[in-house]
Protein backbone atom coordinates (compact mmCIF):
# COMPACT_ATOMS: atom_id res chain seq x y z
CA UNK A 1 0.00 0.00 0.00
CA UNK A 2 0.99 3.11 -1.21
CA UNK A 3 -0.24 6.95 0.89
CA UNK A 4 1.54 9.15 -2.15
CA UNK A 5 1.51 12.93 -1.08
CA UNK A 6 -0.03 13.96 -4.59
CA UNK A 7 -2.85 11.31 -5.43
CA UNK A 8 -4.11 12.18 -8.54
CA UNK A 9 -0.82 12.65 -9.70
CA UNK A 10 0.08 9.41 -8.61
CA UNK A 11 -2.83 7.87 -9.77
CA UNK A 12 -1.84 8.96 -13.41
CA UNK A 13 1.39 7.58 -12.91
CA UNK A 14 0.90 4.09 -12.46
CA UNK A 15 -2.36 4.01 -14.76
CA UNK A 16 -1.16 6.35 -17.30
CA UNK A 17 2.70 6.32 -17.65
CA UNK A 18 2.96 2.64 -16.00
CA UNK A 19 -0.08 0.87 -18.05
CA UNK A 20 -1.26 -0.96 -14.24
CA UNK A 21 -4.88 -1.39 -14.81
CA UNK A 22 -7.41 -0.04 -11.51
CA UNK A 23 -9.35 -2.89 -10.43
CA UNK A 24 -11.18 -1.50 -7.67
CA UNK A 25 -11.77 2.44 -6.78
CA UNK A 26 -13.34 3.56 -3.28
CA UNK A 27 -13.73 6.38 -1.31
CA UNK A 28 -14.17 10.16 -1.83
CA UNK A 29 -11.88 12.74 -0.78
CA UNK A 30 -9.21 12.60 1.39
CA UNK A 31 -10.40 8.50 2.04
CA UNK A 32 -9.98 7.75 -2.01
CA UNK A 33 -8.36 4.86 -3.17
CA UNK A 34 -7.46 3.13 -6.21
CA UNK A 35 -6.19 -0.66 -6.08
CA UNK A 36 -4.38 -1.63 -9.27
CA UNK A 37 -4.06 -5.16 -10.56
CA UNK A 38 -0.24 -6.55 -10.08
CA UNK A 39 -1.11 -9.86 -11.73
CA UNK A 40 0.10 -12.03 -8.79
CA UNK A 41 -1.13 -9.34 -6.32
CA UNK A 42 -2.26 -5.64 -6.00
CA UNK A 43 -0.80 -2.20 -5.22
CA UNK A 44 -3.32 0.06 -3.55
CA UNK A 45 -2.76 3.96 -3.40
CA UNK A 46 -4.98 5.84 -0.74
CA UNK A 47 -4.94 8.46 1.33
CA UNK A 48 -2.15 11.01 1.41
CA UNK A 49 1.35 11.52 2.93
CA UNK A 50 3.58 14.59 3.88
CA UNK A 51 6.67 12.40 4.21
CA UNK A 52 8.84 11.04 1.23
CA UNK A 53 8.78 7.53 0.95
CA UNK A 54 11.62 5.63 3.17
CA UNK A 55 14.80 5.14 0.98
CA UNK A 56 15.19 1.79 2.46
CA UNK A 57 11.84 0.61 0.54
CA UNK A 58 11.61 -0.17 -3.28
CA UNK A 59 8.92 -1.53 -5.08
CA UNK A 60 9.86 -4.75 -7.56
CA UNK A 61 7.64 -4.82 -10.83
CA UNK A 62 8.29 -7.78 -13.19
CA UNK A 63 7.72 -6.65 -17.21
CA UNK A 64 8.22 -8.55 -20.29
CA UNK A 65 10.60 -6.25 -22.17
CA UNK A 66 12.61 -3.82 -19.85
CA UNK A 67 14.31 -2.10 -22.37
CA UNK A 68 11.06 -1.30 -24.40
CA UNK A 69 9.65 -0.33 -20.79
CA UNK A 70 12.71 2.09 -20.56
CA UNK A 71 12.27 3.42 -23.98
CA UNK A 72 8.88 4.56 -22.97
CA UNK A 73 9.49 5.75 -19.41
CA UNK A 74 12.42 8.07 -20.74
CA UNK A 75 9.79 9.16 -23.56
CA UNK A 76 7.07 9.91 -20.63
CA UNK A 77 10.22 11.98 -18.89
CA UNK A 78 10.01 9.64 -16.07
CA UNK A 79 13.34 9.69 -13.98
CA UNK A 80 15.76 6.83 -15.10
CA UNK A 81 18.10 5.98 -11.58
CA UNK A 82 19.80 3.25 -13.53
CA UNK A 83 19.56 2.25 -17.19
CA UNK A 84 18.56 -1.45 -18.14
CA UNK A 85 21.58 -3.94 -17.22
CA UNK A 86 22.07 -7.63 -16.98
CA UNK A 87 22.53 -8.14 -13.50
CA UNK A 88 25.31 -10.92 -11.69
CA UNK A 89 22.50 -13.21 -11.02
CA UNK A 90 20.79 -12.95 -14.54
CA UNK A 91 17.97 -10.56 -14.44
CA UNK A 92 17.66 -7.48 -16.55
CA UNK A 93 16.50 -5.05 -14.15
CA UNK A 94 15.52 -1.07 -14.91
CA UNK A 95 15.25 1.16 -11.60
CA UNK A 96 13.03 4.50 -12.04
CA UNK A 97 11.30 7.01 -9.84
CA UNK A 98 7.72 7.48 -9.32
CA UNK A 99 6.26 10.99 -8.68
CA UNK A 100 7.55 10.92 -4.65
CA UNK A 101 10.43 9.42 -5.04
CA UNK A 102 9.82 5.79 -4.52
CA UNK A 103 12.41 3.75 -5.91
CA UNK A 104 10.56 1.27 -9.25
CA UNK A 105 12.77 -1.87 -9.83
CA UNK A 106 11.52 -2.98 -13.24
CA UNK A 107 13.05 -6.42 -14.24
CA UNK A 108 12.98 -9.00 -17.00
CA UNK A 109 13.16 -12.64 -16.12
CA UNK A 110 15.00 -13.92 -19.10
CA UNK A 111 13.49 -17.48 -20.64
CA UNK A 112 16.87 -19.82 -19.45
CA UNK A 113 17.00 -18.08 -15.87
CA UNK A 114 16.11 -20.18 -13.26
CA UNK A 115 13.15 -18.01 -12.10
CA UNK A 116 11.05 -19.41 -15.51
CA UNK A 117 11.99 -23.01 -14.56
CA UNK A 118 10.07 -25.36 -13.12
CA UNK A 119 11.62 -25.88 -9.46
CA UNK A 120 9.38 -29.44 -9.09
CA UNK A 121 12.16 -31.13 -11.99
CA UNK A 122 15.15 -30.00 -10.02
Amino acid sequence: MLHPRDFERSVGFYRDVLGLHPMREFGRGESRGVVFFLGGGYLELTDHQVEPPASSTELWLQVRDVRQAERELRAAGVPIIESAVEKPWGLVELRVSDPDGLVLILVEVPPEHPLRRDHRSI
